[in-house]
C-alpha cells in the first residue's frame, strides 16, 4: 500500500546522552502524533559549562503516515 507522510521538525533534549535525547523527543511525539513510522537526526548539540558536557539535544524530522479519507 502507498502511504503519504507530514514531517515535522523537533528537538529532544537529556543531560544523559544523545540516545537518551532522541528517546525524551519520540517519546513525546508519540503522545500527540498518531502513525509515526520514522525519524531522521538533523543535527546534535550539546552545552559544556566547566569544562564539562552538561547537555544535549538532538534536532529531528519524524514522519507520520496522513490517515486515508
Amino acid at each position: 500500500m502507498d502511504h503519504v507522510y507530514r514531517v515535522t521538525e523537533i528537538v529532544g533534549s537529556s543531560s544523559n546522552s544523545v540516545d537518551e535525547a532522541i528517546r525524551h523527543g519520540i517519546g513525546r511525539a508519540t503522545q500527540t502524533l498518531r502513525n509515526v513510522d520514522w525519524f531522521e537526526v538533523t543535527e546534535i548539540r550539546g552545552s559544556v559549562q566547566d569544562d564539562q558536557l552538561t547537555y544535549f539535544q538532538v534536532g529531528m524530522k519524524v514522519g507520520f503516515r496522513l490517515e486515508d479519507g
